[in-house]
């Protein structure tokens, strides 16, 4: 774990262990299998960026600095979303490892998966209805509806060599910046805050989250599958075309046949990143990463004191230097 991460997230590191264990508690099902399932997700840990957000966010916008109940069941739901998003994204994918354990649906089955997943999101809009805040639900619902949108624009568009930077933002913003930008937008809902300070928050999550999805791109094509804690180069394989890709193909237009075959082997995939790292795509693809991070902080920083979002800053520096 880097400076960034001890430093942003000292503040809340009560309020994220008692999180861990209260998702435990909410994932409560009849069936063993289920309950599993569900379980298997949990286990693996993961990064708490969402809803560590939730909760920076919140100290920011309460009068007193205090992160009311609410906001501290908004950062277990956030998390709850992401989760069940992930298993549906790893049974689509095909994906065998998460986290670097096994998937669920490699685990257990296909089926088992759906319905964990189902059920997460389920649980998850039952919490949310608990708020009893009418326009917190309206923007967190929003977001189950985009992770469908981001999933059906993906797979329409699975090894298509025609697609755009400005299509593959769009693609990114549904499936992970929405969630995001939304949660950030609603704790600051909960904080009564107005709603110049609400789409303030929004637009700092949204560009957080496309510089996040960015830099995960990235890493799949310039970590080890140790360190991803998945298979390198799996969009490659899963015909998911990103931003290293899309720039590459600016300076090497020979990929375009490698696309056209759908990477038939671990040799076409491998070989497509030795190509990609040979031209200028990483830096441009985190150029685009950092542009969105400076966009996030400029909007906090034009009307925010320094030592308000000092956290939110160290967030937005942590994620990018994920890849340094």
């Amino acid at each position: 774990m880097t400076i960034y991460t001890n430093n942003f997230l000292s503040s809340i590191n009560k309020e994220l262990a008692q999180l861990n264990i209260n998702l435990k508690k909410m994932i409560v099902a009849e069936h063993p299998i289920l309950y599993a399932a569900a379980e298997q997700l949990f286990k693996a840990g993961g990064k708490r960026i969402r809803p560590a957000l939730v909760l920076l966010v919140a100290k920011i916008t309460t009068t007193d600095t205090k992160i009311k109940p609410e906001q501290k069941r908004l950062a277990e739901i956030t998390e709850i979303i992401h989760t069940a998003s992930l298993v549906h994204d790893d049974i689509i994918d095909d994906c065998e490892k998460r986290r670097g354990i096994n998937t669920v649906h490699n685990m257990f089955n296909h089926k088992i998966a759906v319905l964990a997943g189902d059920f997460l999101f389920a649980q998850s809009s039952w919490y949310l209805a608990n708020l009893n805040n009418l326009n917190v639900v309206k923007t967190i619902s929003k977001v189950i509806t985009d992770f469908a949108e981001g999933e059906v624009q993906q797979g329409s568009k699975h090894f298509d060599n025609k697609i755009s930077i400005q299509d593959y933002i769009e693609k990114s913003f549904y499936k992970t910046a929405s969630l995001i930008a939304s949660s950030c937008k609603a704790t600051t809902i909960l904080s009564n805050c107005n709603k110049n300070v609400q789409n303030d928050f929004y637009l700092y999550g949204k560009h957080i989250g496309l510089a996040f999805q960015i830099i995960d791109d990235i890493l799949d094509i310039v970590s080890c599958s140790e360190n991803l804690g998945k298979p390198a180069g799996s969009d490659l394989k899963n015909g998911n075309l990103t931003a290293p890709l899309i720039f590459a193909l600016e300076e090497k237009p020979e990929l375009n046949q490698l696309i056209n075959q759908e990477f038939q082997n671990t040799a076409d995939i491998n070989k497509t990143i030795r190509m990609i790292k040979q031209t200028k795509a990483i830096q441009k693809s985190k150029d685009l990463a950092e542009e969105h991070i400076q966009l996030a902080i400029q909007i906090l920083k034009n009307k925010y004191s320094n030592k308000n979002i000092e956290n939110l800053m160290l967030t937005s520096y942590y994620i990018l230097d994920r890849i340094s």
